[in-house]
């Protein structure tokens, strides 16, 4: 089995060398857009979990601008974090936004703009989850850029019972990111729903998902250099050493 890093090197290089890659690039380094996000944006809007959805956490990278966009015009609310959790986490509601204006607010520039600063421990319920990949496999494992943040949205969302074991979790990628297997750790976080440009797949599944969060496999560098999980623990007084 290749380790997490050679898989996402592999995409990543395979991405770029057989041109599917779109802006930003060079990808490495990136969650990683791709051509065909649109349609795979589109395949996922007809699962029922994301019709039946009112509140939607969405990653802010570029491949899931879309997933951001149709969950707008759908009337859902979209909550996104800032990237690498540096600062507030905004709540996009339709409600406060026009029609005209929904592309704008999808954009990582249109966050501050649009949404609404919202704390974890006032928002409502998540219904769905969207997150980023590098690479999947169809068991449900998944590869992020390998910073880690999902795994810690997801714990602290878990730890504050706003997701649960039955929350659906997707991803939106293209096929050439759908790779045989990828290892796996406690605190990673496996997905419900591939969509790719061409077809929706619900995955077999086997692991469950993190409980919380995991502090044994969190540095305290990890900690400082992550303001809201650093204020998080300190307000539950966690040991952190």
């Amino acid at each position: 089995m290749l380790s997490k890093q050679e898989i996402r090197e592999l995409i990543w290089k395979r991405l770029e060398e057989e041109n599917i890659a779109l802006f930003p690039r060079p990808v490495y380094g990136r969650i990683p857009n791709f051509k065909g996000a649109d349609k795979a944006a589109s395949n996922l809007a007809k699962c029922k979990e994301f019709k039946e959805a009112e509140i939607i956490k969405v990653n802010p990278d570029s491949p899931q601008y879309r997933v951001r966009e149709i969950a707008l015009r759908h009337e859902k609310k979209v909550l996104v974090p800032t990237p690498r959790l540096r600062g507030d986490f905004f709540l996009l509601d339709p409600a406060r936004i026009s029609s005209s204006d929904i592309p704008k607010a999808s954009r990582i520039s249109g966050f501050e703009k649009y949404g609404i600063r919202v704390s974890l421990e006032s928002i409502e319920r998540v219904d769905f989850i969207v997150a980023g990949s590098v690479a999947v496999d169809l068991n449900g494992n998944r590869v992020g850029k390998g910073e880690g943040y999902s795994e810690l949205e997801f714990g602290i969302l878990r730890e504050l019972g706003k997701v649960d074991e039955n929350t659906p979790i997707a991803t939106t990628v293209h096929e050439i990111q759908i790779v045989d297997e990828i290892p796996s750790e406690p605190f990673d976080v496996p997905i419900d729903i591939i969509a790719t440009p061409t077809r929706l797949i619900r995955v077999n599944r086997k692991r469950e998902k993190p409980k919380g969060i995991y502090l044994e496999y969190l540095s305290k560098q990890k900690i400082d250099e992550t303001p809201f999980l650093k204020e998080y623990l300190k307000k539950r007084r966690y040991n952190i050493l």
